[in-house]
């Protein structure tokens, strides 16, 4: 059985950094993309960055340079970290893994960036 769980989300303030992580269970990361989406109330959910199987990485325009994404296999977890925040990157932050067609999401963690 597949699951991922996220964590480490919570308020900060503008400016402030957080990092989420995602553990993962019943994939492989030699095999999956890992990637991070987040969603706005009324909003379509939007990808924020991905990590594919060999490690390389890509961001979204509006977090680029602020946000890093990265993975530990030996522990099965990916986490985002998150620089500079602003009021914007308030949502709530769901991890997927996809290989193909295949795809699973966890339950999502909210960030709230305010002061």
């Amino acid at each position: 059985q597949v699951q991922l769980v996220e964590s480490g989300g919570g308020l900060v303030q503008p400016g402030g950094s957080l990092r989420l992580s995602c553990a993962a269970s019943g994939i492989s990361f030699s095999t999956y993309a890992l990637n991070w989406y987040r969603q706005v109330p009324g909003k379509q959910r939007e990808w924020v960055a991905t990590i594919n199987s060999g490690g390389s990485t890509t961001f979204a325009d509006p977090v680029k340079g602020r946000f890093t994404i990265s993975k530990a296999s030996t522990e099965n977890t990916v986490w985002l970290q998150m620089n500079s925040l602003k009021p914007e990157d308030t949502a709530v932050y769901y991890c997927n893994a996809q290989w193909r067609t295949i795809v699973y999401w966890g339950q999502g963690t909210q960030v709230t960036v305010s002061s």
